[in-house]
């Protein structure tokens, strides 16, 4: 990957690669974002399950919610669009912690965290790369692999991602939800993420969203309504079809060589060797 293509696409802020449609002048302007104590922000690293949770909050009846853009995507007319929003938010964001703005902090929002497996999270960035025109484009998957080890990405390390969130894991406002734990009981997590938000929903309001936020339900949706620009979740695309290609858990057992997985469980035990949610994701996933 050429210096110059990411350049086109790409611009550090912090230290922290951003796609050029996160404009500078939006980055630096995140703390006068005013935040409302009604908010819910749905934050993760890219490729981790952020379009399913939006699908999931966006089907639960009678939540009266207004879904909106990244609170990152855009320039700062951002602010006012949002203010414009008189439902109750719920804002997508691939934002670290220590990049949130402060009043989202201050008025102790809702905070739902979604984590998956690095090495899944991996696989998809490096489609994602290939297949979207506002990313830098990889020629090799092996040498994808090194620029996310490095932390040489879009959004930064997924390990010093998960480690700022990690720190307030026991903050009452934030809930941590897998990407596995959903794929394998789904009912529990959407019990925890309601309970959660204070809304209570019978079961067959419960399967109702099961079935509409299956993955190829999402995957039909998505080409419907790829020109619904309100639909934009992701601060790197607004075209839906990109968002979708395979939501399975365990594919990257198909892309990493011996080796690879290897370096790249060293890293991952040396940069998660005290964290909790290391050790959670350690045995829970190969």
């Amino acid at each position: 990957m050429s210096s110059q293509t990411q350049l086109n696409v790409l611009h550090k802020f912090k230290g922290i690669l951003f796609s050029t449609l996160s404009s500078k002048d939006l980055l630096n302007s995140l703390d006068s974002f005013d935040a409302r104590e009604d908010d819910i922000f749905l934050v993760s690293y890219p490729k981790s399950g952020t379009h399913w949770m939006a699908e999931i909050i966006e089907n639960i009846p009678n939540a009266r919610i207004t879904l909106t853009s990244p609170i990152e995507l855009g320039d700062v007319s951002k602010f006012e669009e949002l203010k414009g929003c008189s439902k109750r938010r719920v804002i997508p964001t691939h934002l670290s912690y220590d990049m949130l703005p402060v009043t989202i902090k201050q008025r102790q929002c809702k905070i739902i965290y979604i984590v998956r497996n690095p090495k899944d999270t991996a696989v998809s960035l490096f489609h994602y790369y290939r297949d979207n025109p506002n990313l830098p484009s990889v020629e090799t998957w092996a040498a994808f692999l090194e620029l996310f080890l490095k932390g040489e990405v879009v959004y930064g390390s997924w390990f010093d991602h998960v480690l700022t969130w990690e720190e307030h894991k026991n903050d009452k406002n934030i809930l941590f939800i897998f990407y596995e734990d959903m794929k394998k009981d789904f009912t529990k997590s959407l019990k925890k993420i309601t309970a959660f938000l204070g809304i209570s929903m019978n079961e067959t309001e419960v399967n109702k969203i099961a079935w509409r936020t299956s993955f190829n339900e999402m995957k039909n949706n998505a080409a419907k309504e790829n020109c619904d620009p309100n639909h934009t979740i992701c601060a790197l695309t607004s075209n839906r079809n990109l968002v979708f290609r395979k939501g399975v858990v365990g594919d990257w057992i198909n892309y990493f060589t011996p080796k690879q997985k290897r370096v790249f469980d060293e890293v991952f035990t040396e940069k998660m060797k005290h964290s909790e949610l290391g050790r959670y994701l350690k045995e829970h996933n190969a």
